[in-house]
This record gives structure tokens, C-alpha cells and sequence, in this order.
């Protein structure tokens, strides 16, 4: 499992209307996209749920390196490009997945905490929590399902995870799903 995300920080003033639109239009084009195991749309607005930006920021989870080289190599990402420049492109290896108590409910919310591996760690140990804590998320009343991942170029450690209401049970930047593709999400690594 890979996970990837490019969020894209928008102008304070900005319609956050013509992403929604976008998403409205445009989402369904990854529901039969081989090798995804799937795609949360994401947005932050300014002053909701704390945000301080306006921010489109779609999250994957990859079951196939090949199926996220052709989306960013052949074509769907160059729509992105075209629209809003060429983002960064963040990419963390998976360390653990599991479905959640409210997994057959839809996603209103996501959250997503991103942790330095602090210097001086047991790594096997480390992992292991991260392992844990992905496990305790998903038991969590409300949670559809939960993800974590590390980025060892930069030695940090993401959390994701979903959820059925607007009041989750996890901490970091919290998100609205406009839309899930999730043609793959039955073969995620549990």
C-alpha cells in the first residue's frame, strides 16, 4: 500500500464552490481506476473545523505502484496540473490499514496527523505503535476506516482516517469528503 496526497492551499478568498464543482464532475472518473485502492476527495475550508486555509487536498491509498504511476504519468493528474500548477506530490510507504466499525457508512470527514519519527527510536518499536494506533482508531465509534504510512526521506509518520460524523475521534487537520472512488478498497492490506 502507498499513500500520496498534493495538497493544493488556496487564497483566503477564494470560492471553495468551484472545487466542489470540479469534484461533482470530475470524481467518478477514478471509480474503475486500476490499482487504487481509493480516493478521498478533500477540502479544508478557512475557519472550519479550525482550518486556517482554504485547501484542496485529495488523499490515495495505492494497492499498485503501477496503477499511481499511470494516474500521475498518463493523464488524470495532468488535469490538476493544467488547473492549479503542478504541485509537490507527497508519497509515505503503508504500515497498516483496517476497516473500521462504520465501514459500509459513507465519509463525511477525514483526519490526518502527520508525526516525526523523533531521533533515537526503536524503529521496530515505533512501528509497532503506529500499527497500534491505526487499530485503536478503527475501533473508534464513528470510524469508517484507518491508514497509516511513513515518508522515510523525511522520517515522518502520517495517521489517516475517516469518518462517518463531523465530530471524529482523532486529532490533526480535519477534512470534508466531498466524494470517494474506492474501486480497490476491498484489497487493501489489513
Amino acid at each position: 500500500m502507498h499513500a500520496m496526497q498534493y495538497p493544493l492551499t488556496l487564497p483566503a478568498d477564494y470560492d471553495m464552490e468551484i472545487v466542489r464543482r470540479r469534484v461533482a464532475r470530475k470524481g467518478h472518473l477514478l471509480d474503475d481506476w486500476d490499482g487504487l485502492g481509493l480516493k478521498a476527495y478533500l477540502v479544508r475550508e478557512r475557519g472550519v473545523h479550525g482550518s486556517p486555509v482554504n485547501q484542496y487536498a485529495p488523499f490515495y491509498l495505492w494497492n499498485t505502484v503501477p496503477g499511481m504511476n499511470s494516474f500521475l504519468w498518463g493523464g488524470p493528474f495532468q488535469g490538476i496540473a493544467d488547473d492549479f500548477g503542478r504541485p509537490s506530490v507527497r508519497q509515505w510507504t503503508g504500515l497498516a490499514y483496517e476497516e473500521g466499525g462504520a465501514a459500509d457508512s459513507p465519509a463525511q470527514v477525514a483526519v490526518l496527523r502527520h508525526q516525526q519519527v523523533p531521533d533515537g527510536v526503536q524503529l521496530t518499536d515505533f512501528a509497532a505503535e503506529a500499527v497500534r494506533e491505526t487499530g485503536r482508531l478503527a475501533r473508534e465509534d464513528g470510524a469508517v476506516l484507518s491508514a497509516s504510512a511513513v515518508d522515510t526521506s523525511r522520517w515522518e509518520l502520517i495517521n489517516f482516517s475517516l469518518w462517518e460524523n463531523d465530530t471524529p475521534k482523532a486529532d490533526g487537520d480535519v477534512y470534508e469528503v466531498l466524494y470517494m472512488s474506492e474501486p480497490g478498497r476491498d484489497r487493501l492490506p489489513g
